[in-house]
């Protein structure tokens, strides 16, 4: 890892409080976490971890109340939020046009093609889309530190056919709008100890980047901006405000210098949009449609109800009455209250090899963008830089202006029934077994080290890898439920479909993670087993990275 000068602002800090450890050494660590950063993270971490552990209780008592056949619903006492009339400040200039997003990690040679890729936004993904080992959150952090100097290049490796290509950024008035995505208040930083405590993940990520960028960022009109993951409920969100508060005063930032957007990936969460915009309303800019995280959380949430099992994967499409619900009641409360209405990702990656299904899968693309714009979505996500064209040319088409907040959605009726009402559907062998190969070939990757892998022309992450392995549980515990040729959905079925897994994929050597594979069919069929859902998979895989 090259050394990164210290921030400007670095020496305006105190040594570190006694208490933080740092126990594992990396070749330019010390420039990336300096005595004024490490002074940041123990300020942070104790103004803000109280509260977090407050907030992870909360959520397990949430769980337990759906466990026992609870229902989601709106919120009595806070019926005067929603009813009130209020607005988020401003959105800056840099983020008035968001109509097409990329999304990835944050290796240099994806970030210097996402910046330079023609979208509005690109979203640098510390979070489902990074393995977080040490190494991995460092190269980040200082990709990051690069990217926003406009110094960040990269060199391919060579190969036989010549030396490696080379990678540089665009001027910067070319690149796309950089957004940070932290990781979720439930995930720890365990290279990070505060009085003994790991760190969380989320505020190691967002304090680093704001320590070495923010006043840069600050001066270029850009920031710092983030994407915040996972929330379930006003008070989490009202703990970010107390965290970027915090760090805002820590680096002598104005108040609601850093802005924010918040994903509605969680089932609790949607019945709290606006509250969540309220808890933050001097620096959010809106709310985006995490749609796979969403479906994740919908089954997590109804993990003991066996008359709300999902259909396999590939029949949750967002054109499900639950998903347009969903959608739809996004848009009107955005709208509503001078926020963007961000819509889904595009998972899907070019087939180049096969023109007929390249066509059928870009026809996809198409209408599910067609779909968001003209519902009123204010901008999109996409997986691939070849689909940004796609997207774009939709959005171009019926959206003429920056955003479409002028589309108050007042036809939207949803209710409770309307968010939770379970799709039709079935499960067949092909969805199953398609289900366990992402399941252990995402997990055998990202033990390896990488939070990003293709597979069968999608891009798979730690979400669509929780849908994978939170329906397998539930199809196996939830009761009675059988394939549509009638076979029972057993450990039986799981068992045999592990067995044979190596040989349908047959040579793995080329594989990410290849070695890793026996480990993480292990893994899936003891999680498999479990009494109890595991709330996350990156929660037991995480103890295994180094």
């Amino acid at each position: 890892m090259p050394a990164v000068a210290a921030a400007p602002h670095a020496e305006t800090f105190p040594r570190p409080t006694p208490g933080v450890t740092v126990p594992t050494r990396l070749a330019g660590q010390s420039t990336l976490l300096p005595a004024g950063a490490l002074a940041l993270l123990v300020s942070l971490h104790r103004a803000v971890e109280t509260g977090r552990q407050q907030q992870l209780a909360a959520r397990r008592q949430r769980q337990a109340f759906f466990d026992q056949g609870g229902l989601p619903d709106f919120r009595p006492d806070t019926a005067a939020i929603r009813t009130g009339d209020w607005s988020v400040a401003p959105i800056p200039a840099a983020l008035q046009d968001r109509r097409v997003e990329i999304t990835g990690p944050t290796d240099p040679k994806m970030v210097i093609n996402a910046l330079n890729s023609g979208a509005k936004v690109f979203m640098a993904d510390f979070e489902d889309s990074t393995s977080p080992t040490w190494r991995n959150l460092l190269a980040g952090q200082q990709s990051m530190i690069e990217a926003v100097r406009g110094t960040l290049e990269y060199t391919a490796p060579a190969t036989a056919n010549g030396p490696g290509k080379h990678y540089r950024l665009r001027p910067f008035a070319e690149q796309a709008v950089l957004i940070v995505r932290p990781r979720g208040w439930h995930l720890d930083e365990k290279h990070v100890l505060v009085d003994g405590q790991p760190i969380a993940g989320g505020l190691f990520d967002a304090a680093l980047f704001a320590f070495h960028n923010a006043r840069t960022l600050m001066c270029k009109q850009r920031g710092p901006y983030f994407y915040l993951p996972k929330l379930q409920s006003m008070e989490e969100a009202a703990l970010w405000e107390t965290a970027l508060a915090h760090i805002e005063g820590m680096l002598g930032l104005p108040h609601g210098q850093i802005k924010v957007t918040v994903l509605i990936e969680t089932l609790p969460a949607v019945f709290e949009m606006d509250e969540i915009l309220h808890a933050l309303r001097a620096r959010i800019v809106g709310l985006n449609c995490g749609r796979w995280d969403y479906i994740f959380s919908y089954i997590k949430t109804f993990r003991c109800h066996a008359d709300r099992v999902l259909p396999e994967r590939g029949q949750v499409t967002m054109t499900q009455p639950f998903l347009k619900a969903y959608s739809e009641l996004l848009i009107h409360t955005c709208h509503r209250r001078g926020a963007h209405a961000m819509g889904g990702m595009a998972a899907q990656i070019p087939i180049n090899h096969d023109p007929a299904a390249n066509e059928q899968a870009m026809a996809r693309v198409r209408a599910d963008k067609l779909r968001e714009v003209t519902a009123g979505h204010d901008g999109t996500w996409v997986a691939h830089p070849a689909l940004i064209p796609v997207a774009q040319a939709i959005f171009d088409a019926h959206m003429p202006t920056p955003h479409q907040h002028h589309v108050l959605r007042q036809d939207v009726r949803v209710g409770r029934e309307e968010l939770i009402a379970r799709p039709p559907g079935t499960i067949t062998r092909a969805g199953f077994e398609g289900n366990v190969e992402v399941c252990v070939r995402y997990l055998a990757a990202w033990l390896d080290g990488h939070g990003c892998v293709p597979i069968h022309h999608l891009m798979e992450d730690a979400a669509t890898a929780e849908i994978s392995r939170s329906q397998i549980w539930q199809w196996i515990h939830a009761g009675n439920q059988h394939l549509d040729d009638g076979t029972a959905i057993d450990l039986a079925l799981l068992d045999a479909t592990l067995a044979q897994l190596p040989a349908r994929l047959g040579d793995t050597a080329a594989l990410p993670g290849s070695a890793r594979i026996p480990e993480s069919i292990a893994l899936l069929a003891e999680l498999s087993r479990r009494e109890e859902l595991t709330d996350f998979l990156t929660l037991p895989a995480y103890d295994r990275l180094p």
